[in-house]
């Protein structure tokens, strides 16, 4: 297929690679030449102010992808058919597919001035997919599910790739043992703790562990070992290795040789990935000692990560990760809600619209995670099921990707995540076979 701009910039290319990448058999290519373009007979989409022949698609432009630089934008949501469609011009399609395609996935919002939540980040609230009851959907990919049949109507004959949904269970490991491995002090502080609150079930079971050798409650790593082989599934496992425990990085220490033997242990048999500390937020050079120390540990070379907390403010948390040597990110997703954060169920190359260019940072956006359902959302275990299963047949329907993000601690034996393991285990065994 052939695309005509009277010219080319580095918006429209992105956003032509992702949709070409997502649907098309063969790359769109683009063109500025108007007269090969009106001789050319192969399918072509005239993306300019004018129509140009009767033979073309035609979209209008708008301005966002001729542009440089950050501003307002005045968006007006509408609905076309049964979703919300913004950036509204004439032509074959009735909305600028391209433009508010780029703008979702851009985060381009997220570069204008907001007001952080209590972690210093982004508030999903402040979104347009929240605002507009969009939040929950793929947004991007039923737009071009849309746009794809429109061509198809213009041109029978325009070939596309076969689309298949894809399932990538994922894992933060930020407290690695209840109990274990924590040391003599942090233990006795638990200790002290459930007694003058009164909490003695988890003073018996601190004991028991400790004592009687009874299973850490957090400890699930066997149980989803068995899983993942009668699923037939790939998993991925991001473990957070701050050098010092304190504030919100409380994992059991990485000298140990308990954390040094998990680490070894997954990632002969799984991808491993770092999950960058809250204090690595704050220093560029903590953020690499922390991927060194995995990388040396677990005897490869560390290319994935994920951001405790979800802690995320573009440009800076991603060109710090492109500084340290990561290549592909999965924290595109919120801290306090689930959802489509960039409304798109595929994965992408982050671009950065501080120096207007595409990098070479994947991004593998998630949508639920159960720290979401079961803290900010309040949900039981039998409503965040519902909520997964939602999530699950919402992707399956576009063919896309659907990333799940799991902690080990729900998933053990503690009885504050009562139900949580058996939720987990149900929804993997829905398809005893997963694309991966």
């Amino acid at each position: 297929m052939l695309i005509y701009a009277p010219h080319i910039t580095q918006r429209l290319s992105y956003i032509v690679e992702f949709i070409s990448k997502e649907f098309f058999a063969e790359p769109i290519e683009l063109t500025t030449d108007r007269e090969r373009f009106l001789s050319e007979e192969l399918p072509k989409l005239n993306y300019s102010d004018e129509r140009l022949s009767e033979s073309e698609f035609f979209i209008r432009r708008t301005a966002l992808l001729f542009e440089t630089g950050v501003r307002d934008q005045n968006i007006i949501c509408s609905t076309k058919g049964q979703h919300k469609v913004f950036f509204q011009t004439t032509g074959d399609f009735s909305f600028d597919v391209f433009a508010a395609s780029f703008y979702l996935l851009s985060r381009y919002e997220e570069y204008l001035p907001y007001t952080p939540d209590e972690y210093g980040r982004y508030p999903h609230s402040s979104s347009l997919a929240f605002r507009e009851g969009f939040l929950q959907l793929p947004l991007i990919n039923l737009w071009l599910l849309e746009f794809k049949n429109s061509l198809l109507e213009k041109f029978p004959g325009l070939m596309f790739i076969r689309t298949y949904f894809k399932f990538m269970p994922t894992y933060d490991i930020d407290i690695a043992y209840a109990y274990q491995h924590k040391g003599f002090l942090r233990n006795l502080g638990g200790f002290v703790k459930a007694a003058v609150k009164g909490q003695w079930p988890a003073f018996s079971r601190r004991f028991e562990v400790l004592f009687k050798n009874k299973k850490d409650p957090h400890d699930s790593y066997e149980w989803l070992d068995s899983l993942h082989l009668y699923c037939r599934m790939r998993a991925y496992y991001f473990f957070l290795v701050a050098g010092e425990q304190k504030g919100y990085d409380k994992n059991i220490p990485r000298s140990s040789k308990a954390m040094k033997d998990l680490i070894g242990y997954h990632a002969k048999g799984y991808t491993i990935g770092i999950h960058p500390s809250w204090q690595s937020g704050e220093s560029q050079k903590i953020l690499q000692s922390e991927i060194k120390w995995l990388s040396d540990h677990a005897s490869r070379k560390i290319s994935y990560s994920r951001q405790h907390y979800i802690r995320l403010r573009l440009p800076d948390t991603f060109q710090n990760l492109l500084d340290a040597g990561i290549d592909k990110d999965f924290s595109m997703g919120y801290g306090s809600i689930n959802g489509f954060r960039a409304s798109v169920a595929s994965s992408f190359f982050w671009y950065d619209l501080s120096r207007e260019e595409k990098t070479q940072l994947m991004l593998f956006p998630f949508c639920f995670m159960d720290a979401n359902s079961y803290y900010e959302q309040k949900l039981t275990a039998a409503q965040a099921f519902a909520e997964l299963m939602q999530y699950y047949h919402t992707v399956k329907n576009v063919h896309g990707l659907m990333v799940t993000i799991w902690h080990n601690h729900f998933l053990g034996t503690d009885p504050q995540f009562e139900g949580w393991k058996q939720v987990y285990e149900i929804f993997l065994q829905q398809e005893v076979y997963w694309d991966m």
